[in-house]
């Protein structure tokens, strides 16, 4: 064979630019973090195309990445009691879903420290006030120093309002800074775990602060304020439409049952399915020819029917047609009774008797 032919059987591989950047495969990177999963379905013609023998021994596929391997955890069971592994775009998904998770768990760092500073600060309200009257004259020098003007200090005024609270505003403000410490823990927990109903508590508690934050921007917008705005409304957005919250493209069902579509399990039945087409419309057709022969023996033997009536029915006519007498011949005499009167037979005479004696004539 001469080098073209060479060439032309033995294609040389395609060469990706250098710097391009290449699609990431995250069923391959969360199996390469959490190990692989592997399922034994109990019907035999599915479970046949999951595993493989190797060298190294039993080899099932995963259901993650799609490869087969010999090490994972391994389930078995019917095929519908398989379990939903995210694959694809599900578990990048799942990567965005876990740095929303992040922000909530350092909201609630912030807003843990600031209720326990504010229960502190409740309880130790005078000593604390008393510090910081020693210490201004040494903060004036320090914001001067800075260039900062202490009398326009919003950091300095908010101490000095601080001061002026009484205990109970400072029991009501320090609970409330807990209670939504608790609800940025729970989100947090729920969106790293990527549980439904974290999902839904994130939305809900999420959507009731933003006309808050929105009423927040109209008095004064600063950076910081528009941020935590956007972060929560895109994680609004973003749940409900990836998540299919409330209904929203389908709803929980439709959600499932993307899932189902993408598993490897799925897949193998599909193909399973493909495979056994033709020889169910072989023996569909089969079974057609069989009905159509058995339709035309039924149709033979109705004809058969038909013939043998009519052959019937014309030795019938025959029979009748040779019973009948030939045109032109009297018909036979029926024979009458004789009305002649027979002889009479003389009784004879009994012995007891009496003798008649024949009228004499007058």
């Amino acid at each position: 064979m001469t080098s073209r032919g060479l060439t032309e059987a033995c294609p040389e591989p395609r060469r990706e630019r250098p710097g391009y950047p290449q699609e990431v495969d995250w069923s391959l990177f969360s199996c390469a973090r959490k190990g692989h999963v592997t399922y034994a379905p109990d019907e035999p013609a599915l479970r046949e195309r999951l595993i493989a023998q190797t060298a190294g021994g039993t080899a099932w596929q995963c259901l993650r990445c799609g490869a087969f391997v010999t090490d994972g955890q391994h389930g078995s069971g019917p095929a519908a009691a398989a379990p939903l592994v995210r694959r694809g775009k599900e578990i990048r998904s799942q990567l965005i879903l876990r740095v929303f998770a992040v922000e909530r768990f350092l909201r609630f760092l912030v807003f843990g420290v600031a209720a326990y500073g504010v229960w502190r600060f409740r309880s130790d309200q005078a000593s604390i006030e008393r510090a910081y009257n020693n210490d201004l004259p040494a903060i004036r020098t320090l914001y001067r120093d800075l260039g900062f003007d202490v009398n326009h200090s919003r950091l300095l005024g908010l101490i000095h309002e601080s001061f002026a609270l009484t205990p109970r505003t400072l029991t009501y403000l320090a609970i409330g800074l807990a209670v939504y410490a608790v609800i940025e823990l729970v989100e947090s927990v729920g969106l790293w775990l990527g549980q439904r109903w974290g999902e839904y508590f994130a939305m809900v508690a999420t959507s009731i602060f933003l006309p808050y934050e929105v009423y927040d921007l109209t008095v004064k917008v600063t950076w910081l304020r528009v941020a935590a705005f956007v972060i929560n409304l895109l994680l609004v957005i973003y749940l409900v439409w990836t998540r299919r919250l409330f209904g929203i493209r389908g709803g929980k069902q439709a959600y499932e049952a993307r899932l189902r579509s993408e598993s490897v399990i799925d897949e193998a039945q599909a193909a399973l399915a493909a495979e056994q087409a033709p020889h169910g419309a072989e023996q569909a057709t089969h079974a057609a020819e069989q009905a159509t022969h058995a339709a035309e023996q039924a149709t033979h033997a109705a004809e058969q029917a038909t013939h043998a009536a009519e052959q019937a029915t014309h030795g019938a006519e025959q029979a009748t047609h040779g019973a009948a007498p030939p045109t032109g011949t009297a018909p036979a005499p029926t024979p009458t009774r004789s009305t002649a009167t027979a002889p009479v037979t003389a009784e004879p005479a009994r012995p007891d008797a009496p003798e008649r004696t024949p009228p004499q004539p007058r």
